[in-house]
């Protein structure tokens, strides 16, 4: 593991990652998804793929890596290309969960590969929209202290830079940037997935020409129990994009 100072917007951010099989000519990029980590990602790919450089990188404001300003998905994508710049690093292949997908999208790869990733906008249920108007009510009389009580899962107990970066990527809609991608991308999805459904698969893959759609048991990490088909497929998508050539 290895830790990189990278200046941003006039702040230093801390970014922790970490490269296995580091003579390889073929770089794969790793991102995590939200509230997770690196460890995550190469628990389920490291033993996989030996052919590829594999760079796995703790996205700012998890793992060991520091965020002290609020931050929006194209901030991440940008922070992430300073680090490659750093690493001499190719978009040849970038992997990305959840969140992390929205992140390796904005990077245009040559190679896109996104499991049960976010970015296709949902309705928020009356429940959750009535929780928002309260909180925002309760605000209006310095009542904020109570946002714990409001708040999702994923945001109680971040920072208050991670919390307004949480409100600035939770609600975005990808679409045209699903739609305008021009790479090989490869959809992996868990069908039994809620906090992204596999319907959102769906959409993506209507949107992405030429896009590959695989669909497997379990939920939104199903990945840590299907690693290695998923990594055949990377591997059988990179030898198309050769014959290509």
């Amino acid at each position: 593991m290895a830790v990189k100072s990278i200046q941003f917007k006039e702040h230093t951010l801390d970014i922790s990652y970490e490269i296995l099989n580091p003579d390889s000519s073929v770089d794969m990029i790793i991102l995590h998804g939200w509230g997770s980590n690196k460890a995550l990602m190469k628990k389920a790919f490291a033993p996989y793929m030996d052919a590829f450089r594999h760079i796995y990188i703790d996205l700012p404001g998890f793992g060991g890596s520091t965020c002290n300003l609020a931050l929006k998905t194209s901030d991440y994508a940008r922070i992430v290309e300073l680090l490659m710049i750093h690493l001499n690093a190719s978009k040849d292949i970038i992997v990305g969960h959840s969140f992390g997908g929205k992140v390796a999208l904005l990077l245009e790869p040559s190679i896109l590969v996104l499991l049960s990733s976010a970015g296709i906008y949902r309705t928020k249920s009356l429940k959750v929209r009535a929780k928002i108007a309260l909180f925002k009510f309760l605000k209006l009389f310095g009542l904020s202290k109570f946002r714990e009580f409001f708040v999702a899962a994923d945001a109680k107990k971040l920072s208050e830079p991670m919390y307004q970066t949480f409100k600035n990527v939770v609600d975005e809609d990808f679409s045209k940037e699903f739609a305008s991608f021009t790479g090989k991308a490869l959809l992996c999805w868990g069908k039994d997935d809620t906090a992204t459904p596999l319907s959102s698969a769906e959409m993506m893959h209507k949107l992405i020409k030429g896009s590959m759609l695989s669909v497997y048991d379990g939920d939104h990490f199903f990945f840590l129990n299907h690693a290695k088909d998923i990594s055949q497929n990377i591997e059988n998508t990179f030898l198309k994009t050769l014959e290509h050539k």
